[in-house]
């Protein structure tokens, strides 16, 4: 048997086109030879909190309806979360500025990097961002991490504790992550990354999987 293919994914808690994409990949890793080793980094609100101050009028319009017929096309539910993983207020002037405080996005990017370290990192962002986007209100709150996480095959209550007492040592492998995401060729999430090649965005996994077809992808 030959040896599985290896991809990166770069991807964010905060993303929900990361979420949109991670169903497939994390079919593909039991459909194929295929390892897809998962690089929880940082969100844009949190690497460059003034993107969104940058963009286009019209970029928040449309990203409200294509991520939603997106989710719908692919059969995923989807609702904004609340909380929003990522604290955000808003100015005098009606924009949007990333909070100095930030209890979510920190332990669940902490998270992600203790669960690639655990071998389960894929399966943990598929649980941990179905729960976050696909429609549960107060996600944080109660047992609903908790299952989730025992989905994925892993113990929050003990991972929690680590990434408490390790924090700076997963701070450094963010920040790996995010050097080794910029190195791949794009800044956005999800970024899948092959052989020196980005793909950015869920809408370019097809074409991921046939340049791994072409590759020599084999089925498990």
């Amino acid at each position: 048997m030959s040896e599985p293919l290896e991809i990166d994914v770069f991807w964010s808690f905060r993303s929900p086109w990361s979420y949109l994409a991670t169903r497939r990949l994390r079919e593909w890793q039991d459909a194929y030879q295929l390892t897809v080793n998962f690089r929880a980094v940082y969100p844009i609100a949190i690497r460059t909190p003034d993107f969104f101050h940058q963009v286009q009028p019209q970029w928040f319009s449309y990203f409200a309806t294509d991520i939603h017929r997106v989710a719908e096309f692919l059969g995923l539910p989807f609702v904004w979360p609340n909380p929003d993983p990522v604290v955000q207020l808003v100015d005098a002037n009606g924009r949007r500025q990333t909070g100095a405080e930030q209890p979510y996005i920190h332990r669940l990017t902490r998270l992600g990097v203790l669960a690639e370290e655990m071998g389960r990192g894929l399966e943990f962002a598929d649980e941990i961002s179905a729960l976050i986007w696909g429609g549960t209100q107060a996600w944080d709150q109660g047992d609903h991490m908790a299952r989730a996480t025992g989905r994925a095959g892993l113990d929050l209550a003990e991972m929690d504790r680590r990434a408490v007492s390790e924090a700076e040592r997963l701070e450094a492998a963010i920040e790996k992550n995010q050097a080794d995401h910029h190195e791949a060729g794009h800044w956005g999430v999800p970024t899948c990354a092959f052989r020196g090649e980005p793909f950015f965005g869920q809408d370019r996994l097809d074409v991921l999987l046939w340049r791994l077809k072409k590759e020599g992808l084999q089925s498990r």
